[in-house]
């Protein structure tokens, strides 16, 4: 009995929505919404950034805030369960780089295995688009440390993405 514990725990945790990625019977991802929204303390205090630093960004209804830098060659747009190609750069909002892959080395990975806000964010960009994201510590990683980057900490991303499907 005790070795279906992790598949009950598995089947459990899905059902309760973490997973904002599911295959239906056609082994289509289906999408669901996510329904992270940052307090307004937290949007408060980035937009008093932006304004302080004079960054004029567009804010998202979620508590994420943005600027397009390069719209895209593409019509269409990844969801938040595709497979993207990116380039991106993680800082802190001094300006301190926690995380790079390089301008020219491209990772790949599934959207939905990423934090709200990328995947809140990325599907508005278009391929061969560049990205800058302000990001609510409840839209990165949380309260909690993760890797070395503190808990409640304002994340800035600069993401090109290379491909999607």
């Amino acid at each position: 009995m005790k070795k279906w514990i992790p598949v009950v725990l598995i089947v459990s945790v899905l059902s309760l929505g973490i997973s904002s990625c599911i295959k239906n019977d056609t082994a289509q991802p289906v999408c669901t919404p996510l329904t992270v929204t940052a307090p307004a303390i937290e949007v408060t205090n980035l937009k008093a950034y932006l304004d302080s630093s004079g960054i004029s960004a567009i804010q998202d209804s979620r508590g994420f805030f943005y600027t397009i830098e390069s719209s895209g060659t593409d019509t269409t747009h990844p969801t938040r369960c595709s497979d993207v190609s990116v380039t991106y750069t993680g800082t802190y909002l001094n300006g301190t780089v926690f995380d790079s892959t390089g301008a020219s080395t491209p990772i790949s990975f599934n959207l939905s295995g990423t934090i709200a806000g990328w995947q809140e964010a990325l599907p508005l960009m278009k391929k061969d688009g560049i990205i800058n994201l302000y990001l609510p510590p409840s839209l990165a990683y949380g309260a909690s440390d993760y890797q070395g980057i503190p808990g409640n900490s304002y994340l800035i991303f600069n993401i090109k993405l290379w491909a999607f499907n």
